[in-house]
């Protein structure tokens, strides 16, 4: 029952919002009409205003506004007459232009145009000899879109629409290897004649230790603990498979309105996977790392060890972000470094960074709870900063900021069973007894559970701590039968 709500609380954004592209979202539609609206943006009307802007600006405030659009006739019926004449041969419904027209032909759908789409198509009264460009500037007769130009936006439409498509479907089955793998691995156990089978050979592929009899105690220097072969075995499959979906199913479209060669094409869609990888590999980030974790409830599998995962994909995580962020400086650098999505974009990048090299074993040795808050406020920045900078650049309308979403509703879930526990159990007076040797005991008078191997409790102590009430602490859970024979409680 956990499963399922927790399933339906992460649902949500994807249900309730405009969810993925390809997947709920559909921008660009129908191309061919985008691709005529594109190839004529950046001319100037008889209304519209001459003042200077910088170089390489197709229009903006102070250039060609709505309401020029609106009323201008040479605008309308060239539009028009290239969406006819392009859409024609992909047998575009005229119910869906005419819906295009209405929100995209002014370029603001609160500013409507003066003509429909048919309308405007009526208006053209002698067959259009005129032809535009590629240099022309403006635009004050009905004219025929120059065909070279079109197809440079055409082919960057669709282009751009097919590699978010394939992010968009690769992102999903990373998403669910991460979280399948483990599940499928265990319900595994549940065949018939496969538990015999893999207790022969889980003491050599899955508890053996990687690095000689480091797993437990730390790696020399305290460079952190080894993984287990099975713990190994689960990030070189996911490590090889972030690899090969970053690696393969690109295709180029030249001529192409926004990159003039292939390599710079095929660069920007790199740069492009990699960022929405790095996005996708956040809520799998956060659940592993969670105490309440569904894969706990439904896996045999270990906090600790969900814990080393976690370790592991945030250094996936953040591999991809510094390669996304390495591309965009020959693509992008320096023409786009002071708007507010670059700079949203390096706070991310630069507070992920500082994670990795801040959360080694030796910081979290000597310094744990700096560490702690350390990490949760740089984990704000990142989520932050990753919002902002999509929500600047493109908006919150690709279905980018879904992954943000599913990873801030991942945490949010994690922190509200946190607080129904505390309610559950209530305020309690506890004994503290110095055992020597670095340990402690602590007694929980009425506080009965189930005595498990492995049993921890997180206990908060507020009178000890009242400036910092929600530090807590893992504790080890003892049967009280086991320490003397007064009862059965557990400790």
């Amino acid at each position: 029952m956990k499963c399922l709500a927790l399933a339906w609380l992460l649902a949500q954004p994807v249900l309730g919002g405009g969810g993925l592209v390809g997947y709920g979202i559909y921008p660009y539609e129908p191309p061919c009409a985008y691709a005529c609206l594109r190839s004529l943006g950046s001319l100037m009307l008889e209304c519209s205003s001459h003042e200077e802007m910088p170089s390489g600006m197709s229009h903006g405030p102070g250039m060609t506004s709505p309401e020029c659009r609106a009323g201008d006739t040479p605008w309308l019926t060239t539009l028009a007459w290239c969406i006819k004449k392009e859409c024609a041969e992909y047998h575009v419904p005229v119910s869906k232009l005419e819906g295009f027209w209405e929100k995209e032909s002014t370029e603001s759908p609160a500013v409507p145009p003066k003509w429909s789409y048919s309308t405007s198509l009526q208006k053209i009264s002698k067959s259009l000899t005129q032809q535009l460009t590629p240099t022309d500037e403006y635009l004050n007769t009905t004219s025929i879109v120059d065909p070279s130009v079109y197809l440079a936006q055409y082919n960057a439409l669709t282009a751009v629409y097919r590699e978010n498509l394939v992010e968009a479907g690769f992102g999903i089955a990373i998403l669910v290897a991460g979280f399948g793998i483990p599940m499928a691995l265990t319900w595994l156990g549940y065949v018939p004649y496969m538990s015999g089978l893999l207790d022969k050979v889980k003491p050599y592929l899955v508890y053996q230790t990687i690095v000689g009899t480091y797993h437990v105690r730390p790696l020399p220097y305290l460079l952190g603990n080894a993984p287990t072969m099975g713990q190994g075995l689960y990030m070189l499959v996911f490590f090889i498979l972030n690899l090969i979906l970053t690696a393969v199913n690109y295709k180029t479209q030249q001529p192409h309105a926004w990159y003039a060669t292939r390599a710079k094409e095929i660069t920007a869609y790199i740069f492009y996977r990699t960022g929405v990888f790095a996005f996708v590999l956040l809520p799998l980030l956060i659940l592993f790392s969670s105490r309440n974790n569904f894969l706990l409830w439904m896996t045999n599998w270990s906090h600790s060890t969900y814990m080393l995962l976690h370790r592991w994909v945030a250094r996936m995580f953040a591999l991809q972000a510094l390669l996304h962020t390495l591309l965009a400086l020959p693509l992008y650098y320096p023409a786009e470094a002071k708007k507010e999505y670059w700079i949203w974009g390096a706070v991310a990048t630069v507070a992920t960074m500082i994670m990795v090299f801040a959360s080694g074993l030796y910081v979290r040795r000597f310094a744990y709870e700096a560490f702690l808050i350390s990490h949760i406020l740089l984990a704000a920045f990142v989520i932050v900063g990753c919002w902002y900078h999509i929500k600047y650049w493109i908006g919150l309308v690709w279905g980018y900021e879904v992954w943000l979403e599913i990873a801030c509703g991942v945490w949010f879930f994690d922190r509200l069973v946190r607080v129904g526990r505390i309610l559950k159990t209530g305020l309690r007076r506890s004994k503290v007894t110095d055992l020597g040797n670095g340990y402690i005991r602590v007694d929980f008078p009425g506080i009965r559970w189930a005595s498990e191997l492995g049993n921890h409790v997180y206990a908060y102590f507020p009178a000890l701590n009242p400036l910092r009430p929600w530090e807590n602490h893992p504790f080890s859970a003892v049967p009280t039968a086991l320490l003397s024979h007064l009862g059965s409680g557990v400790n």
